[in-house]
């Protein structure tokens, strides 16, 4: 079995091979990586898209608006993924992104997982009927992690989720008050081992 290491190396200097400089390399390494962590086909897109790529023509995205058409070639999911980052301060107050048109849509997901965690807020991810929930760059929800996914998509939404509890008001005032029964109530002996009630003065 390779390890994370290898996979993240190798797939840099592919990355380099395949056109792009090493610093979009070196980020294309750790989104693969990521997807392996996962046990999303990481290794296996990439290694499709570029053999597409030195066949077909894609469309660098790098200004990305609330609503992004391409009328000709699919978007590159490397330029994207890592436009989205960069601008994704900006990005998060559109609420909802979207895309027509980009290839190998998996590639794309690591960048959004990072940037889950830039800005400290849930994002949602879904291309055609795939559907993933990315959480601060630790957890990737999914109902279905298959083994194949598009080689392009054609309806892709990308929406910021404001942050909330997952629990009702109701629930934690309950939780809350069991939790009182903890408190200690302040008393003589404690006040005069509390810091700075020491009896000697030595100023």
């Amino acid at each position: 079995m390779r390890s994370l290491s290898e996979i993240e190396t190798t797939s840099k200097r592919a990355s380099k091979a395949a056109g792009y400089s090493w610093g979009i390399s070196e980020e294309v390494g750790k989104g693969v990586r990521l997807l392996e962590l996962f046990g999303l086909a990481g290794v296996k897109n990439l290694n499709e898209y570029f053999k597409s790529k030195s066949k077909k023509q894609f469309e660098n995205l790098n200004l990305i608006n609330e609503d992004n058409q391409s009328n000709k070639n699919p978007y590159c999911p490397i330029i994207f993924g890592i436009s989205f980052l960069d601008q994704v301060k900006t990005l998060e107050k559109f609420y909802k992104i979207k895309l027509n048109n980009i290839a190998y849509p998996l590639l794309v997901l690591p960048f959004l997982s990072r940037s889950s965690e830039i800005i400290g807020k849930k994002i949602y991810y879904k291309f055609d009927e795939n559907e993933f929930l990315l959480n601060f760059n630790v957890k990737i929800f999914s109902k279905i992690f298959s083994g194949k996914y598009p080689i392009s998509a054609n309806n892709v939404e990308i929406i910021f989720l404001e942050n909330k509890d997952n629990f009702s008001e109701e629930d934690w005032k309950s939780l809350y008050k069991l939790s009182e029964e903890t408190f200690v109530e302040e008393s003589d002996s404690l006040k005069k081992g509390a810091a700075g009630a020491g009896l000697t003065d030595n100023d």
